[in-house]
């Protein structure tokens, strides 16, 4: 029987999460291009046909149309779905990690910032202040609510809401550390001016200690990546590419595996006599 609950609240999640995804494309799409994010309803780019319910079905919907819009035959990104399936997922793995918490409908609403932000990075080399700004509040307030879920309310909002805009500060100033020192070493702007934004969004998330966490998983992820990318001449020595999807992947790890790192990283460095 807890199985069969289990299951049906795992589909219910995956359902949910993929709902949102389809949102967070119209956001990606819509935000940079300063349109409404809520008016006029989904529709083709091209021909601008008001997309039906079946056609609107997350993930299905684009299996359905075989990745064509029914009308003018234009092609549909594949990239809808696969956010969609992004989504569901990691609905799904936050639920499975966190159960029935408040931490689960924080961790949702967070990881769906991060998946916007590093889309719209990824398209168009920037992360909109209206996403940081209203992310780092987002965040205080999730802050808040854990605190007064807890055994003394008063004294642990106070705490948390303390740790999260410690760690919003401590995020600021360490990207913008990374940013002078890149640009010093390499003699070219080494990240965006909006990248300490979102690193001072994930503190107000994670906490002080958590974004150091974070922090280090993004810049080892994108020294990979970018290496790995001019080995492969993706890029060049010299080409920019987004900093904020890494930082992303850094605070999405950090989300699941964060206190684990943290406490490996102080048992190897930091050994109790």
């Amino acid at each position: 029987m807890e199985a069969l609950t289990l299951g049906v609240t795992s589909l219910i999640v995956l359902a949910l999460g993929a709902a949102l995804g389809s949102f967070l494309n119209v956001v990606v799409y819509r935000l940079p291009a300063k349109l409404s994010i809520l008016w006029p309803p989904s529709r083709c780019p091209v021909c601008l046909h008001k997309l039906g319910k079946r056609e609107n079905i997350p993930i299905f919907g684009w299996l359905i149309l075989k990745g064509r819009c029914r009308h003018c035959r234009s092609k549909i990104s594949v990239r809808y779905p696969i956010v969609e399936a992004i989504a569901a997922g990691l609905f799904l793995l936050v639920f499975l990690t966190f159960g029935f918490t408040v931490q689960t409908l924080g961790y949702w609403a967070f990881l769906s910032w991060l998946l916007t932000l590093s889309l719209i990075d990824l398209d168009t080399m920037t992360l909109p202040n209206a996403l940081t700004q209203s992310g780092l509040v987002a965040g205080l307030v999730f802050q808040g609510t854990v605190g007064f879920f807890q055994t003394s309310p008063s004294s642990a909002i106070a705490q948390q809401l303390m740790s999260g805009i410690v760690g919003a500060v401590v995020g600021i100033w360490l990207l913008d550390i990374i940013r002078v020192a890149g640009t010093m070493l390499f003699r070219q702007e080494a990240m965006g001016d909006a990248d300490p934004y979102l690193a001072a969004m994930m503190g107000a998330w994670l906490g002080w200690k958590y974004v150091l966490v974070a922090g280090f998983l993004a810049c080892a992820i994108g020294a990979f990546g970018g290496g790995g990318a001019i080995a492969l001449g993706i890029l060049s020595r010299r080409q920019q590419m987004p900093f904020g999807p890494f930082l992303a992947m850094g605070a999405g790890l950090t989300v699941f595996f964060g206190e684990a790192l943290l406490s490996s990283y102080l048992r190897l460095f930091f050994p109790l006599n």
